[in-house]
């Protein structure tokens, strides 16, 4: 097992060096090109997520763990934000806390979509943890 964790501020900018150095950490699991474009989608989207809906434009903080185990490969994302009221709803496609800011209310389910597993904990105004996985070398071949 071998684990890395980043702590940024939550701040626009910092969403790429999030995503760019999970991607470098998962390197060492040899995914596919396909299978790390997930995981590069997935973080990309929490990140954003603790930025736009847990700090609301406030300064805090992002905490970014990963761990690898054999080829499961393990992400958490933490804020310390508003946290969620009420996580069912906050995973159905669609929903989203900002529609006058014009978001889709995607993020948790591209997450899904993209990784193996997903688990969200949250407390109102204590913040979030989303924790994601991605099992690795599934026989998905890259076309190229």
């Amino acid at each position: 097992m071998n684990q890395m964790i980043l702590k940024f501020p939550a701040r626009s900018e910092n969403e790429v060096f999030a995503r760019n150095a999970v991607a470098a950490f998962a390197l060492t699991l040899e995914p596919s090109l396909s299978e790390l474009s997930d995981v590069k989608t997935a973080v990309s989207e929490a990140v954003t997520n603790c930025i736009v809906h847990g700090y609301r434009g406030r300064e805090g903080w992002i905490t970014v763990r990963c761990r690898t185990d054999g080829n499961l490969f393990t992400v958490e994302v933490i804020d310390e934000g508003r946290g969620i009221a009420d996580i069912e709803q906050a995973l159905e496609p669609f929903f989203t806390t900002q529609p006058s800011e014009e978001r889709s209310g995607m993020g948790f389910t591209i997450m899904q979509t993209f990784m193996t597993d997903l688990q969200v904990r949250s407390k109102e105004n204590e913040g979030t943890t989303v924790t994601m996985t991605k099992q690795f070398g599934t026989g998905q071949a890259d076309v190229g």
